[in-house]
């Protein structure tokens, strides 16, 4: 919404330059609006040096408004130039990032379209400039795809967040003699998905310019009844999601708290080990290729204050192929040993192999019980991921999970412990791998269904109650 005196300078502006053709005045007059009208947090930097434009924002704040101005004034001014549209679905980037009421088909002047193609997701403007919509919920289909830039709206609802912000940098490849850099902005109202945290932190995207906005620093374009419903969310995490754009800590919102684990001393020996069971999440290959495979290894051992408890040995996670997986498996299995040499014990191998049988794990499970490897498959039935970290999460709140202590740094996980607690502890709101999440929780169900671990034993049974003295007992169905 222009003010008087912005409305003024905009008739100003057309007036003394009404000889203009018809396609340049309404270029221009729409870079003049765009200039006078946009907000603080939807400006870019003067220098515009930067890869990428990370807009931060809560509802309302501006988010596609700033994005479609960026990218079709961008189109415009560079003929000829090819420009990317992602979102999360097709339908979004229709009804949103072109047809919204700031998307594209309502900011860019009529005059300067030259056609819309719906069914391919397509405008192209006078000046053969393309901006072509991709939806991210088909990574495959950035493939073979080039442009000079990109806008990617709602990143933080992609279903396959890590793939198709992968192959969406790959795109960005096409060199223009009036572009200096291929840039992207991003607009978001933020989760705490890993990539998200990864971009705010400058760790991806090359130059981060990064801005953050709430969605009462564009109050002058909203409803006052829209501010009203907000009172509702101040003050909650919610709200400083969805209201100011704050990226929560993953770990605040995450089913299993990290203080709930338990720090084994350093300077303690490993206890003696009871069992040993090496859990292995295989990589879905059929899904996505950057899925790794994740393996936890947790040794069982008592403790007279809590009774039987858990520790883990080792985690690890890598991008292996089927042989590759199969190799490690197997070595593992031969030669690593766990826990301290102490009177008991010279260390254990692993008791159990536990994998889950799916994709690579079905075959590699078939073909080492053939092998004599003792592994057993898992199959989680219909229970989705957090139902079943929700089943096993009270045996690590009750303490019965530990952690080694870094020898280094006193109360503190050990080093190669962290990606592991940092995974576990941010589901489900981390986004992207989860798999030391099902590593975790299927080999505490197989122990807890076991019998090897229970989060509240049953006491013996005493026969001294007053009632049961002297009670005859009988079987009241053998008569």
């Amino acid at each position: 919404m222009l003010t008087k005196q912005q409305e003024k300078i905009l008739a100003d502006f057309a007036k003394n330059n009404a000889h203009w053709p018809k396609s340049e005045l309404d270029a221009a007059l729409w870079q003049v609006r765009w200039q006078i009208q946009a907000l603080p947090h939807q400006r870019e930097p003067d220098d515009n040096e930067y890869d990428t434009f990370l807009m931060l924002a809560g509802r309302g704040s501006g988010k596609t408004f700033t994005a479609s101005n960026w990218v079709g004034i961008r189109a415009w001014k560079h003929a000829g130039t090819r420009w990317l549209v992602t979102a999360p679905t097709s339908n979004d980037i229709r009804a949103t990032c072109f047809e919204g009421d700031s998307g594209l088909l309502n900011i860019i002047p009529k005059s300067l379209i030259k056609d819309y193609n719906k069914s391919l997701s397509e405008i192209t403007l006078i000046n053969g400039s393309l901006i072509q919509g991709i939806p991210a919920s088909e990574p495959e289909r950035y493939r073979g795809k080039q442009f000079h830039g990109a806008w990617a709206d709602e990143l933080c609802a992609f279903e396959y967040l890590d793939d198709a912000y992968d192959q969406m940098q790959f795109t960005l490849r096409l060199r223009h003699p009036e572009i200096e850099r291929v840039q992207q902005i991003i607009t978001t109202t933020p989760k705490p998905r890993e990539l998200i945290v990864d971009l705010a932190e400058g760790k991806v995207g090359g130059d981060v310019y990064m801005v953050n906005a709430s969605s009462y620093d564009n109050r002058a374009n909203l409803s006052s009844t829209f501010f009203k419903q907000l009172e509702t969310y101040e003050g909650t995490d919610l709200g400083k999601q969805e209201i100011y754009g704050e990226i929560l800590d993953p770990e605040d919102v995450g089913i299993v708290k990290r203080k709930w684990f338990k720090l084994w001393p350093a300077d303690k020996e490993t206890p003696d080990l009871e069992y040993v069971i090496a859990s292995y999440d295989p990589a879905t290959s059929e899904k996505t290729h950057n899925d790794p495979t994740a393996c936890t290894v947790w040794g069982i051992f008592e403790r007279p204050d809590v009774g039987t408890c858990v520790i883990l040995l080792d985690a690890w996670d890598n991008h292996l192929s089927y042989p590759e997986l199969r190799k490690r498996v197997v070595n593992d299995f031969k030669e690593v040993v766990y826990g301290s040499d102490n009177k008991f014990t010279k260390g254990k191998k692993a008791d159990l192999i536990l994998m889950e049988d799916k994709s690579a794990g079905i075959s590699l499970i078939q073909e080492l019980q053939g092998a004599g490897v003792p592994i057993r498959g898992y199959n989680p039935g219909r229970a989705d991921k957090v139902q079943r970290m929700n089943i096993v999460a009270p045996l690590i709140a009750k303490g019965k999970v530990y952690i080694p202590e870094d020898p280094k740094r006193l109360k503190e996980p050990a080093d190669w412990s962290k990606r592991f607690l940092r995974q576990v502890c941010s589901f489900p709101e981390s986004g992207g791998h989860d798999d030391y999440v099902d590593s975790l929780s299927q080999a505490l169900r197989v122990l807890r269904d076991s019998g090897w671990i229970m989060l509240d034993p049953l006491p013996p049974r005493d026969y001294d109650y007053a009632d049961e003295v002297g009670r005859k007992r009988y079987n009241p169905y053998a008569q």
